[in-house]
């Protein structure tokens, strides 16, 4: 594994995590608006140039862009791709392709990675980079990693030193404070028919990123409100996670028409199939990985320059559903792909623990901390799933945006992709809701039919 050369400075230890870490001291911290990005990315070109020096992101409107529109017009929209890899030519670039990629190059002729030129989007509003550099010499984890403490409303761990820190970036991102979306996941079938999974109005909210609060319990919340299909139409649930979800643990509730009551639901967490896909991933597969990391050892790999989706406003965006959905896998003429450094993240199953994986591994955005992909392995060590998330940054926050992703199971062969909004509006940040909306009686309330 190539490691970047900012970790050669000993900022980062691989290690499992099993013990909590200390804050950074005040001179580590010092290389956060230096020779790092204030959310600790390099601001350095890489070496031939292919990834470029960050210049402070994308944070105007193309133009075309209405305020307050939820559908975002593509920046790059003239950029033409500068590689094209597939299984002829997959081996000349097999270090910067994720196993997950190179399975599918493998299995499917017809699927493509196009590597478009790397633009570094992603910027953020000035209280995320400024809380982020004061929250470097205070934020800790604690419970084996599981839980962290001493941060809120910036990211946590800006130069991790361990896997759990570099999770944590990723569980609390910032895709602005709260956002609504009606949205459809879809599985398309080992026959290459699109099945409509469920259908809906998501609602996600990130205390944690409140500025009007002095610190946050909660750091994540969403409520689903399904309308489709028929058969699921009415039915609602709602997840809280906690800061502190090595104490406390996740709370959720569901709704069923039917029952015409809500119910504790425990299970909406770790490997429990998700009905929201119609059991073609786990819950934990959300957003290529979320909820509590007690049932994994994480691992620390290091820095690679890494072929990714990115910037992927046409999937996200602009595409229609029949033509961003093809037999095996999303269209190739319509996913953006692009070289950017990513930090890889190695999940063990710890002994003793239950899971349908294995093993996984993530790869982290630097600029943004999203995770953009992840290796699935069964019990066997075999590839299982390959997920990836389509960053579209939303440039009229600022803010980046993840939040369609897609698995590939590479054993069924069928595929699925969560979050579609490009037919249904897309996505727009909202003002979150208040605290009585995010109660049991609420979720009653929106799910009758």
């Amino acid at each position: 594994m190539n490691i970047s050369r900012q970790l050669l400075a000993g900022l980062v230890a691989a290690s499992t995590g099993l013990t909590a870490h200390a804050a950074l001291s005040a001179d580590e911290a010092k290389a956060l608006g230096a020779a790092l990005t204030p959310v600790g990315a390099e601001k350095a070109a890489n070496k031939d140039g292919t990834i470029p020096a960050y210049s402070g992101g994308l944070t105007s409107a193309p133009a075309g862009f209405k305020a307050g529109d939820g559908v975002r017009p593509n920046p790059f929209a003239g950029d033409k791709p500068r590689l094209v890899i597939d299984a002829k030519n997959m081996t000349e670039h097999a270090d910067r392709l994720t196993e997950g990629t190179k399975a599918l190059l493998q299995k499917y002729p017809s699927f493509r990675v196009d590597v478009y030129p790397t633009h570094r989007s992603v910027a953020f509003p000035k209280f995320v980079t400024d809380n982020t550099v004061k929250n470097a010499v205070n934020a800790k984890t604690a419970n084996d990693g599981r839980s962290i403490e001493g941060v809120h409303a910036g990211f946590p761990f800006p130069i991790p030193k361990d896997g759990y820190e570099a999770m944590w970036n990723h569980l609390v991102r910032f895709n602005g404070q709260s956002y609504e979306a009606k949205y459809r996941n879809l599985n398309v079938d080992a026959n290459g028919r699109p099945v409509l999974a469920t259908e809906g109005v998501s609602v996600q909210d990130y205390p944690f990123w409140d500025t009007a609060k002095q610190d946050a319990d909660t750091f994540w919340r969403i409520k689903l409100t399904y309308t489709g299909p028929a058969r699921r139409a009415g039915e609602a649930l709602m997840i809280v996670d906690p800061l502190d979800i090595g104490q406390k643990d996740r709370r959720a509730w569901s709704y069923l028409p039917g029952q015409r009551r809500v119910k504790v639901a425990p299970d909406l967490s770790y490997d429990t199939p998700n009905p929201g896909t119609a059991g073609a991933t786990t819950f934990d597969d959300t957003f290529i990985f979320n909820g509590s990391m007690d049932r994994f050892d994480f691992k620390l790999l290091g820095k690679k320059e890494m072929y990714v989706p990115y910037n992927a406003y046409e999937a996200v965006y602009q595409a229609k559903q029949d033509d961003l959905l093809k037999p095996n896998h999303l269209n190739p003429d319509l996913v953006r792909w692009e070289l950017h450094r990513v930090w890889v993240v190695e999940a063990k199953l710890r002994d003793g623990k239950r899971h349908v994986y294995g093993k996984r591994t993530f790869y982290l955005d630097e600029d943004s901390w999203s995770a953009l992909a992840s290796d699935n392995y069964d019990a066997r060590g075999q590839m299982y799933r390959a997920g990836f998330a389509y960053m579209a940054p939303s440039y009229d926050l600022p803010a980046p945006y993840t939040d369609m992703f897609g698995h590939y199971d590479l054993v069924s062969r069928v595929y699925s992709l969560t979050g579609f909004i490009a037919e249904t509006g897309g996505m727009r940040h909202t003002k979150p809701m208040s605290d009585r909306d995010w109660t049991p009686d609420s979720l009653a309330g929106t799910g009758i039919r």
